[in-house]
């Protein structure tokens, strides 16, 4: 399915990706990671008073469940699956108001080049252009992005089984993470339950290897 540059709509479920600029890494460490989750935790909600600060101070004792419950009526977008990548970024999400995915992720996306600049002492984009999405149509649809998503750390040969990559949601689909760190929304699009759902993730591991391969060869 081909990219989008339009409009998107309300009340829609799209995947958005991006990557960095020239290819390098975005993400050398835990603590890289762990400051783009905070960010996409903070700009999720429409707030003006509080600065993303506060949520790196109180975060260790922030019940992230009661404080999205707490303030759904500011949510900008729903978000139902991520993977941090060390080039690249997957987000799935369901955009809740006009234009609030495009504003969403930019705030991300500024918020983590700021940092990346100060701390790796670099100038400059570090995003390669507009972020690109694609709407999710069919509950199929869904359920096969999820999984690619999911499994791009495996395809990339970074781990062998999904559940060990700590910057993805796979772990939150399968009950792995403590509901009050839990982040995301997927229950009324994921018709599986949790067995059921790692073994259609599994089943597709060597596939996706596979395919990832055949692109590289022709790519060369």
């Amino acid at each position: 399915m081909p990219y989008r540059r339009n409009s998107l709509e309300e009340d829609k479920i799209y995947h958005v990706f991006t990557r960095s600029i020239d290819g390098s890494k975005i993400f050398n460490s835990k603590k890289d990671f762990s400051r783009m989750w905070n960010a996409m935790l903070f700009y999720l909600i429409d707030q003006s008073i509080r600065k993303f600060s506060y949520c790196l101070r109180v975060k260790k004792r922030l019940d992230v469940a009661e404080f999205i419950e707490k303030h759904k009526s500011k949510k900008r977008v729903e978000i139902v699956a991520y993977c941090f990548m060390p080039t690249h970024i997957h987000l799935v999400v369901k955009q809740l108001g006009k234009d609030s995915v495009s504003r969403y992720i930019g705030l991300l996306l500024q918020s983590y080049s700021k940092y990346f600049n100060l701390k790796y002492n670099r100038k400059g984009p570090l995003w390669d252009g507009r972020f690109k999405n694609v709407l999710v149509e069919t509950d199929a649809q869904f359920c096969h992005l999820t999984r690619y998503v999911h499994l791009n750390p495996v395809t990339a040969c970074l781990i062998d089984k999904p559940q060990d990559w700590e910057f993805s949601s796979y772990r939150e689909y399968l009950g792995l993470v403590d509901e009050s760190k839990r982040l995301c929304s997927f229950s009324d699009y994921l018709d599986m339950n949790k067995d059921e759902y790692k073994e259609f993730v599994n089943d597709q591991i060597m596939y996706q290897r596979e395919i990832a391969l055949i692109k590289d060869l022709v790519l060369e």
